[in-house]
Formats: structure tokens, sequence, C-alpha cells
């Protein structure tokens, strides 16, 4: 098992669920937008019961609508249970390099939201997946005429989200913010 340097930042990317069969498997609840791309990554730092390890898979594979792995060293059923709710991370280096137009959602929290009228709505403290598109979650730098100190703004390129600028560290919007 190996240590992070300070300076790598980890990327949570999935969680272990429950033990499957009596073989050390497990089911994995993947972040990833493919699922199976989880298997992509290696190594996968694996935090468990405050500890964090660093963890090969041996093996993977789809079963009914989910994703089942098996660990190097993990190869009975009450092994398996011991890593029951662990948060599978990687390091954001192994990371895909996206097209400037395209970001993470780690590169948009912090940043700074402003109406294409030059209104400040606050900052990026989150984002939320739903079936359409992804949302925003704005913390306002004050409450706003209904006593609202955070917006959900939908992220739809083009029509709702006009421009990101990495280095301003803001995301320009056509959006009314309703006073």
């Amino acid at each position: 098992m190996s240590q992070l340097n300070n300076s790598d930042e980890l990327i949570l990317v999935g969680k272990i669920g429950a033990s499957y069969g009596i073989k050390g498997w497990f089911k994995v609840n993947a972040f990833t937008e493919v699922p199976e791309g989880i298997f992509e990554y290696s190594p996968w730092f694996v935090t468990n019961n405050g500890q964090q390890h660093q963890v090969k898979v041996t093996d993977w594979r789809r079963h009914n609508k989910g994703l089942i792995a098996k660990f190097e060293g993990v190869d009975t059923r009450n092994d398996a249970e011991a890593w029951l709710h662990a948060e599978i991370s990687v390091r954001a280096d192994q990371l895909p390099e996206l097209a400037d137009d395209e970001f993470y959602w780690r590169d948009l929290k912090g940043m700074q939201v402003v109406t294409d009228k030059g209104y400040d709505l606050g900052k990026v403290s989150g984002l939320m997946e739903t079936g359409s598109n992804d949302v925003l979650v704005v913390d306002a730098n004050a409450k706003d005429a209904f006593g609202q100190t955070e917006r959900l703004i939908p992220y739809i390129q083009d029509d709702v989200i006009l421009s990101v600028s990495k280095e301003e560290n803001t995301i320009t919007v056509d959006w009314d913010p309703g006073f």
C-alpha cells in the first residue's frame, strides 16, 4: 500500500455496496458517467472506517443491472463485508483531459455566477444531477427578495449557461434572479 502525496487530489468515483457470493465479491455503485468506466482507473484509493487503502481490482463484471468486483486479497464473504459502504476515489490526474468547453463538476465549484446583465448571483457550492440536465447550486451573497440564500440554475449550455471562464473563475448565465 503506497501513500498519497499531499498534492494528490482525490475524486470520489463510487461506493462499495453489499457483498456478493462467498468468494469475496461485492457490489459497486459507480458515480462515473458510464458505470463501467470506474474500472478504467487504477489504482483505487478506498476509504474504509476512516482509513485509506490503495487497492487493486482483480476482476469485475456486470451483474443484472449493476456491477460487481473483487479486490486482491479479499477472498471470503466476511472479507468483502468489511468493505461495506467504503468510498472509492481516484487521483484527479487519472481523469481524462476534457475539451475546452467541457468541465468536471469539481472545476465549477467555487466559481462566481453572474448574469449577462452583471448581477452577482453568488458562488457555486455544488451540483445536482437530474434526469434531464445538471443543476448548479449557487449560494447567494445575501438573502434575496424572497428570503432565499440558495439558487438552483440548470446547466444548459448556450441557453442558460452563456460562458465559463476558468481564468476569471466565473460563469455567466442568462438567468433572471426573480426580483
